[in-house]
């Protein structure tokens, strides 16, 4: 996926290098000062999806900074600061998403070495190539493969606290996420093999967990992701699926809603096709990942329910 990002300055590097110099990242920090027999796990999440998450399988045993958290800004146009290279130079552990959508974090992660720091990338977690799709964070297996890893990671650093992690993540999974999996189940259930349309790949993650037919062309997907211009031919492929109503409801980014989308959007309503909208980030910033997704699941939901009683 090509992705639209300016890249580091020296400076940026440089700045992060002095305070690697320096020592700063010298390990986990003692709760109560030095000496003390509980540790807290410094955690820079790259992206606050992935952030929501750690958090809740660290607990109080880890401080997560999520540095992408603007539901308004579009990921893809991130630029890093000085800011964001400190806070990844005095990390314990560094979660990334990889796969070419915050390729800046890997620069940052390269200029500034630490042996005792974890990085983790979901890409490489889950074996996503180049050029996949990289919204993993909308995969429910893949989502299941990283909260396996991170919990790993926490034992690994914190291997006194080691109990106290495999009793969070068998909460998250068990209590946290039981919504989110009777949604997708809900769904499943009720709807398995409806015809579907969405405005890039984001929701191509979730299409086949949900049973749904997704059947805009996976080249309009990937171009309004990378911020490219769809071919002609797409574009009316699109447009003849949304106009014949060969879709029964619409999905697309609202965090991306280019003018090609908002066409599609207009042509959706105007054939009574319910469209329903989600984000790359957390929406609000201050959702959990679990609340976000199934807030979300349950609006697509309903749009099928009213698709199919129209």
């Amino acid at each position: 996926m090509a992705v639209r990002r300016i890249g580091l300055v020296a400076a940026v590097a440089m700045v992060a290098f002095g305070i690697v110099a320096c020592g700063a990242a010298s390990g986990t920090t003692a709760v109560g000062g030095s000496g003390s027999g509980s540790r807290v796990i410094r955690v820079v999440a790259v992206e606050n999806f992935w952030g929501s998450i750690a958090a809740q399988l660290g607990g109080p045993h880890a401080k997560v900074i999520s540095i992408i958290d603007n539901p308004d800004a579009d990921p893809h146009d991130y630029e890093a600061t000085a800011a964001d290279a400190r806070a990844i130079a005095v990390a314990d552990l560094v979660v990334s998403n990889g796969i070419g959508y915050d390729t800046w974090a890997s620069k940052l992660l390269a200029a500034n070495p630490a042996p005792r720091r974890i990085a983790l990338t979901v890409g490489d977690v889950v074996g996503a190539r180049p050029g996949a799709n990289p919204h993993r964070w909308y995969n429910p297996d893949d989502v299941a493969t990283v909260v396996d890893r991170l919990s790993a990671a926490y034992r690994t650093l914190d291997p006194a606290d080691a109990a106290v992690f495999d009793r969070l993540k068998v909460a998250f999974e068990t209590t946290a996420l039981a919504g989110y999996r009777a949604t997708i189940a809900e769904i499943r259930a009720k709807y398995a093999g409806t015809p579907v349309g969405a405005s890039e790949s984001i929701f191509a993650m979730v299409a086949p967990a949900l049973g749904l037919d997704l059947i805009t062309p996976p080249s309009f997907l990937t171009a309004i992701s990378a911020g490219a211009d769809p071919t002609a031919a797409d574009k009316a492929t699109v447009d003849a699926q949304i106009t014949g109503k060969k879709i029964k409801v619409y999905v697309y980014n609202a965090q991306n809603a280019t003018p090609d989308v908002q066409t599609q959007i207009s042509q959706a309503k105007a054939a009574g096709i319910p469209v329903t909208a989600i984000t790359e980030t957390l929406v609000p910033a201050t959702s959990t990942w679990q609340a976000w997704q199934t807030a979300q699941l349950q609006r697509l939901r309903d749009a099928l329910a009213q698709a199919a009683g129209a």
